[in-house]
């Protein structure tokens, strides 16, 4: 027996194994899970774009990682309770173990059963993205995934709200995926365009969601009262601040809002110390647009919220991927410093935020 394979063999035995990643011109992740009460390992294989998952035995484990290592594979890093190994060709190099949390051994955890890949699901089906027999179909795959982490994001923060409303729903993925979550809640979809709106209600009647429905309009002109969760995604420029200002004014428990196309303070923007950053288009477009979003992420603190800015999706499928994730506080005791704060990086910029006009002098008071 070779000294990789011992030491393959010593880690499956003590069962220290928190993660390991096996890397060439793909990766493998692998993970200790408990299946039925038994020890498994979790094998994630990533190729391009593909994510596949096996579960394979103790055994077979040990039979699986000295093939992979014997083969096409580079290198690996096994991260143990005991030590971290760094295996390279003809050597293994051995560090004190970083402080790593303890591998969760339940396969059944929320975050990994949500939406499977494998494992048919009727609103996935039904709009194009999974096969009948749960495959996803390869050209969908970035959709699955985005949808995937959009649901953990909610599992995350969220519990179960009585009713949701989903400003700017276009073909609604998400909106479906929340309501197959969440089941008996009441969701409205808001989109503009009459044929959109038709289409999901027509698909929500096929798989009998009979508590979610869709309606024709805009956001400012929308109502509604008792509202839970309030979801915006990639509404474009302004419209976010109208979903923002609908949210806080519902005293809505969940905010969930990926901005997109944020051109308003493009044309207000100015700043003498940061004339660099704003000279060049390029620059200046991205920056107005982490300014616009820094500056809505503290205007829903000041409202009592607190919020995170996310990625949602990686960068390499859309660079429209931050999202405001904004949960209602039982108090606010920082308003004061908040406020400041906020008005401060305000004049800094020289910029007025549509969503401080919309909120009006009451929210900044």
């Amino acid at each position: 027996m070779t000294k990789l394979e011992q030491l393959i063999a010593g880690i499956l035995a003590n069962e220290s194994l928190i993660h390991a990643v096996v890397a060439g011109k793909q990766k493998v992740i692998v993970r200790p899970v408990a299946i039925r009460g038994e020890r498994r390992y979790q094998f994630e294989d990533r190729t391009g774009r593909k994510i596949t998952h096996r579960n394979l035995t103790p055994d077979e484990t040990r039979t699986e990682l000295s093939a992979l290592l014997a083969g096409k594979f580079q290198q690996a890093q096994f991260y143990t309770r005991d030590a971290d190994y760094h295996v390279l060709p003809g050597k293994i190099l051995t560090k004190p173990a970083t402080k790593k949390p303890l591998a969760q051994l339940s396969h059944d955890r929320p975050k990994h059963r949500i939406l499977e890949e494998g494992r048919p699901c009727e609103f996935l089906i039904r709009l194009g993205i999974m096969r009948k027999d749960g495959s996803v179909i390869p050209a969908r795959y970035d959709k699955f995934r985005q949808i995937n982490r959009f649901v953990e994001m909610v599992d995350d923060v969220a519990a179960k709200p009585a009713r949701i409303v989903d400003f700017g729903a276009g073909k609604s993925y998400l909106t479906f995926a929340l309501y197959h979550y969440f089941r008996d809640v009441e969701i409205t979809g808001v989109d503009e365009n009459p044929d959109i709106v038709a289409f999901c209600n027509e698909v929500a009647r096929d798989l009998k969601y009979d508590r979610l429905h869709f309606v024709a309009g805009d956001i400012a002109g929308f109502e509604a009262k008792n509202v839970d969760m309030v979801v915006a995604l990639h509404a474009c420029d302004t419209a976010t601040d109208d979903a923002l200002t609908k949210a806080v004014r519902w005293n809505a428990k969940v905010i969930l809002c990926a901005p997109c196309c944020q051109h308003e303070l493009a044309g207000q923007i100015t700043s003498d110390v940061m004339k660099p950053l704003l000279k060049h288009g390029l620059t200046k477009e991205r920056v107005a647009a982490l300014v616009t979003d820094a500056l809505r992420a503290q205007l829903l603190e000041v409202a009592g919220y607190s919020v995170q800015l996310l990625e949602f999706v990686e960068t390499e499928h859309t660079p429209k991927n931050l999202l405001i994730r904004a949960v209602k506080r039982d108090s606010n005791p920082h308003r004061d410093r908040l406020l400041a704060e906020y008005r401060a990086c305000r004049d800094a910029w020289g910029v007025t935020p549509r969503l401080e006009h919309l909120l009006g002098p009451s929210a900044l008071c």
